[in-house]
Parts: structure tokens; sequence; C-alpha cells
């Protein structure tokens, strides 16, 4: 796998129960993944003989990122690499001015949108649009990064201004009109055999993912169905292998345009590791491994997540004794730590909670996601002592934490 972050640490999770071995190209051997997995290869994804080096002998070589550049995947697959997804898949993730022609030849709803060389073609778009604008690097952006919400023209203006400055390809989209955003993740093998999620709800804070809902609330079967079908469909057209994650726009009136294309493990599926009968890393593996692809209902009504992102301050208590306050009040908590030092903003963790209360459950897990990255209750705070009131009273009054 390449990269070695928190999603190539959890697909070795994986990799262990289905017996096999996973090596990881990581940056450092401090990385989320080189922590836990002995086959390590320090090098860099933009390295043909450092890709070599974490390819040879492996039965498939994937991704936790798609930032490797095409060019060098094409190289590998000459020399019989199985790359998986193959680069002509992966190359609809990486670049969105690509992804979005492709999609639309597909008769797949996207915003609307326009390639932007200069700011004269972005006032003409701007003015065909007639509304908000979104200014977007065509390459390399994720978790917010390289997507600007312009607040008006003169600063859709300064963002493209400053993009093109620096060389970076530009393109404009139109703010959509949104409900809310969701999530279709699907699996699908080398020889076509799919594999689809229910549709979660995804809430996102300054571009980063911080809540999944699954399944979405209210969101009626045969939006869910045609969801599910639209990424089933996409996977199939790209000729993706392994997970693919197609994130949505609800918008008001009801319809469905593609957001974004992630083909690897992804945030919203967090979820599937406690909530869904296959998680996704192993499914992920199952279909590069070209292995039957596993169940994918929900094994309760509902299952919500909860990143843990780095405080503005990390806090004197460290995350392990966090950790240990969250279990004596929260001990249905599903905790997924990564191993990463705190900085602001950053993926330390993701936090799951099952049952069939959405309401309660998400607040639970908003409350623990806020416990685990700043070491304050807040609000719900009181209703959390009073559970833990009776839980001491169940044991004897003894708390490890008095």
């Amino acid at each position: 796998m390449v990269g070695g972050g928190q999603l190539a640490r959890m697909t070795h999770q994986a990799a262990i129960a289905l017996g096999q071995n996973l090596r990881v190209l990581a940056n450092a051997p401090d990385d989320a993944a080189a922590q836990v997995t002995p086959n390590v290869v320090i090098g860099s994804h933009t390295d043909l003989e450092d890709l070599r080096r974490v390819a040879a002998g492996a039965d498939a070589l994937t991704f936790d990122h798609e930032h490797v550049p095409t060019e060098l995947l094409e190289k590998l697959v000459a020399e019989g690499i199985n790359v998986a997804p193959p680069p002509q898949a992966l190359m609809h993730a990486q670049d969105k001015l690509h992804m979005r022609r492709r999609l639309e030849a597909l008769g797949a709803a996207v915003p609307r949108y326009a390639e932007i060389q200069s700011i004269v073609e972005l006032d003409a778009f701007a003015q065909r649009i007639a509304g908000p604008v979104v200014v977007k690097a065509v390459r390399g952006g994720y978790d917010g990064r390289g997507v600007r919400m312009a607040r008006d023209p003169l600063h859709a203006r300064e963002i493209a201004a400053t993009f093109l400055a620096d060389g970076v390809p530009v393109m404009a989209e139109e703010q959509v009109n949104l409900r809310r955003e969701l999530s279709a993740l699907v699996a699908r093998s080398p020889f076509g055999q799919g594999a689809v999620w229910p549709v979660v709800e995804t809430v996102q804070r300054d571009g980063i993912c911080v809540l999944v809902i699954a399944p979405a609330p209210e969101l009626p079967d045969e939006t869910a169905s045609a969801a599910q079908q639209l990424a089933m469909r996409v996977a199939a057209e790209l000729g993706v292998v392994g997970v693919l994650a197609v994130e949505l726009f609800e918008t008001t009136d009801g319809a469905l345009l593609v957001n974004e294309l992630a083909m690897r493990p992804h945030n919203s599926g967090h979820w599937t590791m406690d909530g869904a009968r296959t998680s996704q890393f192993e499914q992920h593996l199952r279909a590069v491994l070209d292995y039957p692809l596993g169940g994918t209902d929900a094994i309760v009504p509902v299952t919500v997540m909860a990143n843990v992102l780095g405080a503005p301050q990390p806090p004197a208590m460290t995350l392990d004794e966090r950790l240990h306050h969250l279990f004596a009040r929260m001990p249905d908590a599903r905790v997924h730590l990564y191993g990463k030092a705190e900085r602001p903003g950053r993926k330390l963790g993701h936090i799951n909670f099952l049952g069939d209360d959405v309401g309660k459950l998400r607040e639970r897990a908003e409350l623990a996601a806020h416990w685990m990255s700043h070491a304050q209750w807040r609000a719900g705070d009181d209703a959390e002592r009073s559970d833990e009131k009776e839980r001491r009273k169940m044991s004897d009054g003894w708390d490890p934490h008095d």
C-alpha cells in the first residue's frame, strides 16, 4: 500500500485477519501505519525506485491516497505490477477537471463548472451562473485543502489569482444549494463483482468531515437506491478495483450531484469497522486480491461516527489519559486512534457509536469526540454524568478515576 497514514494502518489490521502481509510505503518510521506493521519501505510516492521497492514481489499495489503521479503508475503496470485501482481509473480521483468531464460524459449530474485559465474566464463563468462560486485547485486537494468558497466576485478573483500565480491549474464551480452531503460507498473486484453499503450522511466543518450517520436519516429508498446504482455504474465505467467513495450533494429539490471521488478506503466508511458485516478495509483487500466480496449489510439500525480532530491548543492531559476517562464515562464507545502527534485540525482517530436512536447517538458521538480533542465536556455533560452515576451504583461505586 502506497502511503503510511491511518488508512494503511487500518488496512493492516484487516490484512492480519486474512492471513496477509501488508507492506507500506511510508514517509517516515513514525507514520501511523509504519508504527504497527514490520514490513515498511521508507520513501516517497513520487520516486519510481521507491514504488518499485514497495511493489517488489507483491500480489497487488494499492493506495491510501491518490497522489502518485499517473506516469509512474503506468511504468509499473508496463513492468507487470498489478496496480489496483489501475492508473486509468485512479486519474479520475486525482484530477477534478478530468473527473467532471468524464462524469458528465457518463450522464452523471455534476455542479456547473469551468476550467479557469484567466481572471477574464472566471468573470465570464460567474456571470453565467449568476451566483456564488467555489474556486478549486484541479489537483492535490483534500479535506478542504485547495477548495475555497468565495464570499463575492472580488474574493473569487483573489483566490484564483493566487492559484494561477503559483502555477496551479484552476477550475470554478457553482455553490450548490444543498440540503446535505451524502456518500455512496461501493467496492468492485477485477472481474466486476460489486458490493454496496448503505448510503450515509456526512457532516462537514471547514471542509473536513466531522460526523457520519449510517444510514443517512430520512433518505427515501428510491434516492438511496439511485445513489448506490450511480456509484456502481461509475465504478464499472471507470474500471475501479477496490473501494470507491462517491461523495454527493443532495440538493434542496432532492437531486443528487456528484462532488468528489475517492478510490481507496474513505473517511465516510469508517463506521463499517463496527457497524457493518464487512469493513471497508477488509473489503478493499478482498477486491484488490480478487477474493469474493463480503456482505455489506448494517448489523445495527444506526451507526454514528465522529472524527477526533486536533484542538487549536493541545490539552495538558495526554490522549491516553483522555481515553481512560472516556471509557469510564462511555464504555460503549468504539474508539480507533491513529498514533499521530496532535496538531490543530489533524485527524487523530474516530469513534463509533451503535444503536437505534439517531439523535442520542449523534449527541454521544459529538460529545465523545469533543472530549478526546479538547479534554473538556460540553453540551450533554449532565446527562452523561447521570449515566456515569448509575454505572457506579451497579459496580458498588468503584471508579478507577475517582
